[in-house]
């Protein structure tokens, strides 16, 4: 933790690689286990309009992060494509890349 960079410490999920990996166990369960023992004696659900919204609103949120990321540094010329040390500044551009206030 002491190598850690101060801007996200108090980040939820941040502290500890066991949260995520929590999180990602019980995914695995209710998809390998949960859901099937819910859905096995019940007809599929029709999702068709649901999916469309949903890949509507991936789209628009990939183009939103994209822009983002591309703000962030990599258009602005503010970073390379090649390796370069961590930026711990508190500049607005850097922060933009963390969304740190």
């Amino acid at each position: 933790m002491e190598i850690s960079d101060p801007r996200t410490a108090n980040w939820p999920l941040m502290s500890s690689p066991f949260y995520t990996l929590g999180i990602c166990l019980a995914y695995v369960y209710v998809v390998k286990v949960l859901g099937p023992k819910f859905m096995e004696n019940r007809k599929p659900f029709q999702l068709k309009w649901t999916l469309v919204i949903y890949n509507f609103l991936q789209v628009i949120f990939s183009a939103w992060l994209w822009y983002e990321v591309g703000m962030g540094g990599w258009l602005t010329g503010e970073y390379s494509y090649k390796c370069q040390p961590v930026d711990y500044s508190n500049k607005p551009s850097t922060l933009r890349v963390s969304n740190t206030p």
